[in-house]
């Protein structure tokens, strides 16, 4: 957990250690960089508001050598809509103060399908083939001509959920269940994120949307490769 609150963060953490969580804690923003590196975490809890590298900066520095789970605490509601529209790579926003058996429980839903395909998806042992685009669930992997893609465990599990159902138009709530599960809760636009975030790293665009299309009015599905 990187946040700037003392208080707030040594609270958070005995929560979550006694629901059997390892927390490391730091409270800026290049400690809490160096504590990654260190012992690579599961999920970092992220405030926005941190002294000098902001948790913007945090985030996106992060995600340069890390595919945790990140939980970006904002002190304004109206912060979270912007963070979306900055695309921070975040997985989960919440709004301080926040019930820390509400954090427990976001973090729970994270970590519920970890290092696995999305929620419910079966593991073919070959790999899912679209064009040139090559998805190993059990291993991982995304292969573009050969090359490997750097996805998050998120943008994976939303890329293979599409993948291993290529018929189906996937609104944004069936989306969230396939990959979060049925229980999990916050703003359905973080979908939009993900696959914005999936399409930029495959190369795709708006105008030529090769792995995942857009089905207007109703959602995306997976597309054809070509």
């Amino acid at each position: 957990m990187i946040d700037d609150e003392k208080a707030l963060a040594t609270l958070v953490a005995g929560y979550l250690e006694r629901d059997g969580f390892e927390v490391h804690l730091a409270y800026d923003g290049p400690e809490g960089l160096d504590a990654a590196r260190s012992v690579d975490p599961d999920v970092v809890v992220l405030d926005l508001g941190l002294p000098g590298l902001d948790g913007v900066e945090v985030c996106r520095q992060l995600r340069t050598f890390s595919d945790c789970y990140v939980v970006m605490l904002t002190a304004r509601a109206d912060e979270i809509d912007t963070l979306i529209g900055l695309s921070v790579g975040a997985d989960d926003y919440m709004t301080k103060p926040f019930s820390p058996r509400e954090l427990q429980a976001r973090i729970a839903a994270l970590l519920r399908r970890p290092r696995r395909a999305a929620h419910g998806i079966e593991s073919p042992s070959d790999p899912l083939r679209i064009g040139a685009l090559s998805i190993d669930l059990p291993a991982r992997e995304v292969l573009l001509e050969g090359q490997p893609v750097p996805l998050t465990r998120t943008e994976f599990n939303v890329l293979a959920a599409l993948a291993a159902s290529p018929h189906i138009v996937f609104t944004r709530r069936v989306l969230i269940e396939a990959v979060w599960g049925d229980n999990w809760v916050g703003d359905e636009h973080l979908v939009d994120v993900h696959v914005l975030h999936v399409r930029q790293k495959l190369g795709d665009t708006a105008d030529a949307q090769r792995y995942i299309r857009t089905v207007r009015g109703i959602g995306y599905r997976i597309g054809t490769g070509g």
